[in-house]
């Protein structure tokens, strides 16, 4: 819903260009999640399960339009995964993230809701395909891109040891930039200007690092 709200002093704030723009803009995946029952009903169980169903089924939207923007650039699958895909996935995580540090008093949900998405990600995107794989291939022999099976199902990997070693090495500077941060300024989160501004760019310039040193390495360095 749109409409002036009330502030804190009692006044009627009225309603912004921006925020009336971004509404319209939004307006039919608003429609789409009205379909999820309120938290109130059923102890707010019924809530949680179609949340995460749609959750799912947007994701699979974003995902299947980055695939074919990616195709129509002629950009290859690993690119496209840890750009297009991996950014339009993990803006949600990103703005709840902006919420719990607004809202919170300490950064704890902050930084945890980062660490629980990633561990979601990671655990949960390598268990369902070893459980697909086992249900629908049945161990049987496969042979990819020269690779021999030797009687075995088994897929490949390409650059997921190269891009793994590149992330971990960007993870453990996230990480010291924390610990940093608790001993120099009190608190993972907060600080002086100059101090946030230098600790968000660390930060960016290690995503941007990664991506950059994934997409050398996919493409080549000659190609690149």
């Amino acid at each position: 819903m749109l409409h002036p709200t009330k502030g804190e002093d009692g006044e009627i704030e009225e309603v912004g260009g921006g925020e009336a723009l971004l509404h319209f803009l939004c307006i039919g995946w608003k429609m789409f999640y009205s379909f999820i029952p309120p938290a109130h009903y059923l102890g707010g169980f019924p809530c949680f399960v179609m949340s995460l169903a749609f959750i799912g089924f947007t994701t699979f939207i974003i995902g299947e339009f980055a695939d074919l923007f990616g195709c129509v650039l002629g950009v290859k699958p690993s690119v496209t995964a840890i750009t297009f895909v991996a950014l339009g996935t993990s803006l949600p995580d990103t703005f709840a993230s902006m919420l719990a540090a607004t809202q919170e008093s300490t950064a704890d949900a902050s930084v945890g809701n980062v660490t629980g998405s990633n561990s979601v990600n990671v655990f949960l995107g390598l268990g369902l395909p070893w459980v697909i794989a086992t249900l629908w291939e049945n161990n049987t022999p496969a042979s990819v891109k020269g690779y021999e099976s030797n009687g075995t199902y088994f897929v490949p990997s390409e650059s997921l040891g190269f891009s793994v070693v590149v992330f971990i090495f960007c993870a453990f500077l996230c990480i010291l930039l924390l610990v940093v941060r608790r001993f120099v300024v009190g608190g993972e989160l907060g600080g002086s200007v100059y101090g946030r501004i230098a600790s968000a760019s660390f930060l960016v310039s290690l995503w941007m690092f990664y991506i950059v040193m994934c997409i050398i390495q996919a493409y080549g360095s000659r190609e690149f």
